[in-house]
């Protein structure tokens, strides 16, 4: 790394950082604002579900097209995006007071969001080749920090300032400029992938079966948007995953003659996400009959989240990346259950800081893998995770906002206990595999 880099890296990390908090406070914002458009604008559960779903499949868009493009235009091209769909989208949403707006409201900010997780994930481990999973923590401390910040300006502006969401929203203009301001004229290098010569179809390869992957996701985005009808409750959700595997095994063993790791590191994006981002975004529903404020709850687990991102360099180092992901897949299983029947404030508290513990380490820990174990996939298979944990939660939102409008919040609750009761299994079998790998 040259001289230059190093002194104006720091820069590109707090900049990289701030603009991730507008990603993050985007999220605590719709967690407040969903009563809102049930409340005063009409809108059920469901809907807001599928209003708000484009923030995820926007967000997985752009990451997908930002990590198959990121070394043409290159990386300062994908931040400038970003900039200008968090501005476009900001102002959308304080107009929006129908499902549109708030619909195409949550299009732009999700292809800010994920332009931010294409151009920084791949920025942050370039600029730290020597410690990636610590500093992708790091960098990802501000996801859960950011939740934090606005939790406690939502509680603080409208549950007892009785100000308005518009308000709380017009805040976010601030780390946007500043992110904007100290990006503005840096000189941002190339990714790893090129600056390691590490060619671009060589890159497709190590994904192993990019096309499928790619097409499946593309898919999912559909079906999230509502443009294909497709009930996944149903028997063909079964024989298209069956499709799906046949056909990664196909592309990824028999045509590229690669490990089937980064694919099944993707599936389990799909839950990992699902599990964390789910539950976070409909926490006001699940939890507003607990005897606490739901967003003080939101800010207890975000700011856990937070802490533990920040001092994760020595638990990856004492455990791996494999055992904290089935550690935390353990947790997040006892969390979740303990939520759905949890009775009164301090149970309930009690049960989020144990869901909180479990999925800190989910999404940095997740990308720390594939960046260390995977590092030919490039900016392309972190772009890859990223957007399939995203996606997967535009999918979930609906299906929940669902459930809690019939089942109620602590059978939807007991039925997210699934997905880490599935990834205990799963990273039990990768904590094999991986000790084999190394002992050969």
């Amino acid at each position: 790394m040259n001289t230059e880099l190093k002194e104006n890296r720091n820069r590109l990390f707090i900049a990289s950082c701030l603009a991730l908090v507008v990603t993050s406070l985007t999220f605590a914002l719709r967690a407040k604002i969903e009563f809102v458009f049930g409340a005063d604008y009409g809108l059920t559960k469901e809907e807001v579900g599928r209003a708000f779903g484009p923030a995820f499949w926007g967000f997985t868009l752009a990451m997908f097209v930002g990590g198959l493009i990121i070394d043409l235009v290159k990386t300062k091209t994908v931040i400038w995006f970003a900039f200008a769909m968090h501005l476009i989208g900001l102002i959308t949403l304080i107009l929006a007071r129908d499902y549109t707006m708030l619909f195409l409201a949550n299009v732009f900010i999700g292809l800010g969001n994920g332009s931010v997780e294409a151009a920084c994930n791949p920025l942050v481990a370039t600029i730290f080749p020597d410690q990636k999973t610590r500093m992708l923590n790091r960098f990802h401390v501000w996801f859960p920090g950011g939740i934090v910040i606005g939790g406690l300006l939502a509680w603080i502006l409208m549950d007892n300032l009785n100000l308005s969401w518009q308000l709380l929203t017009g805040l976010l203009f601030i780390p946007l400029a500043l992110y904007g301001f100290l990006f503005f004229k840096q000189r941002i290098p190339e990714t790893e992938r090129v600056m390691s010569g590490v060619s671009y179809k060589e890159m497709l390869r190590n994904v192993s079966a990019p096309y499928t992957i790619i097409a499946t996701v593309l898919l999912m985005i559909l079906i999230a948007a509502g443009w294909i009808d497709f009930d996944l409750s149903s028997n063909t959700t079964l024989v298209a995953l069956g499709v799906i595997v046949i056909l990664v095994f196909i592309e990824g063993k028999a045509i590229n003659k690669m490990s089937l790791l980064l694919p099944f590191m993707v599936f389990c994006m799909f839950l990992t996400a699902s599990t964390e981002l789910g539950t976070n975004q409909w926490i006001n529903a699940l939890l507003e009959r607990s005897g606490i404020n739901p967003m003080i709850i939101l800010v207890v687990i975000t700011g856990l989240m937070a802490v533990g991102r920040f001092f994760a360099g020595p638990l990856v180092h004492r455990l791996n990346p494999t055992g904290v992901l089935l550690g935390s897949a353990i947790i997040s299983l006892g969390g979740l259950y303990a939520l759905s029947v949890s009775e009164g404030a301090l149970m309930t508290m009690s049960s989020a800081i144990i869901f909180a513990i479990g999925v800190c380490y989910f999404w940095p820990t997740m990308l720390g893998f594939v960046a260390e174990y995977v590092p030919d996939s490039g900016a392309l298979g972190l772009a890859i995770m990223g957007g399939a944990g995203m996606v997967a939660t535009s999918l979930v939102l609906p299906i929940m906002g669902e459930s809690i409008d019939t089942a109620g919040p602590q059978m939807t609750l007991r039925y997210m206990t699934v997905l880490p009761a599935i990834l205990v299994v799963l990273f039990i079998g990768l904590l094999i595999y991986m000790r084999r790998k190394k002992a050969e």
